[in-house]
């Protein structure tokens, strides 16, 4: 299946087209763009309508980076519809919360944030320093292993292990506020 998720309508067709087809066991909300315009709509809008339309998985995982720890708590002023370049590290910390909110609020749904580590990609660059191997095993445990610790939710890990987030991701209210700014702006509740 293929979608712009820079493009709204674009990321309804998809969830729409995943509900018509068999339920899905798990989803790894793994694209991102480092810098542009972009970097709200396909970061954090697009994670958040696949998640309010696809009722079904089981699993979520969403990309997060070391990056959000210099995210701003605060949605007033955020460019969510990509008209300006948005800021990397907001982006980060508000998918590393929305994966500790839908946790809290889905508990039926295993939800984390994971840190793939700056590796060697077209985004990370050819000079990133962490494993490219390591980037995407913590991911495809937490979306199909039956080990204890991938049956947790609400986590935030980095390379198989979990470690605390910036502050702001348990905080309940900033999750409430968050969540309220992503209905509001795409019309659509969690």
């Amino acid at each position: 299946m293929v979608g712009d998720l820079a493009d709204r309508e674009a990321v309804r067709r998809v969830a729409a087209d995943l509900n018509d087809g068999k339920p899905l066991d798990a989803v790894i909300h793994n694209a991102g763009v480092w810098s542009g315009p972009a970097v709200m709509p396909v970061n954090v809008i697009a994670p958040y309508l696949l998640t309010a339309l696809l009722p079904g998985p089981r699993r979520l995982v969403y990309l997060s980076s070391s990056s959000h720890f210099g995210g701003r708590p605060s949605t007033a002023g955020v460019d969510w519809r990509g008209r300006r370049a948005g800021s990397y590290e907001d982006s980060k910390l508000f998918v590393t919360t929305l994966a500790a909110a839908v946790a809290r609020l889905r508990p039926q749904t295993l939800s984390n944030a994971v840190d793939p580590g700056w590796v060697p990609t077209r985004m990370g660059g050819p000079g990133a320093p962490d494993d490219l191997a390591l980037g995407h095993q913590t991911q495809e445990w937490l979306a199909s292993s039956g080990d204890h610790d991938a049956l947790t939710s609400g986590g935030y890990w980095y390379h198989g292990a979990r470690r605390q987030p910036h502050r702001a991701v348990n905080d309940h209210a900033f999750q409430d506020r968050l969540l309220q700014a992503l209905a509001e702006e795409t019309a659509t509740a969690l």
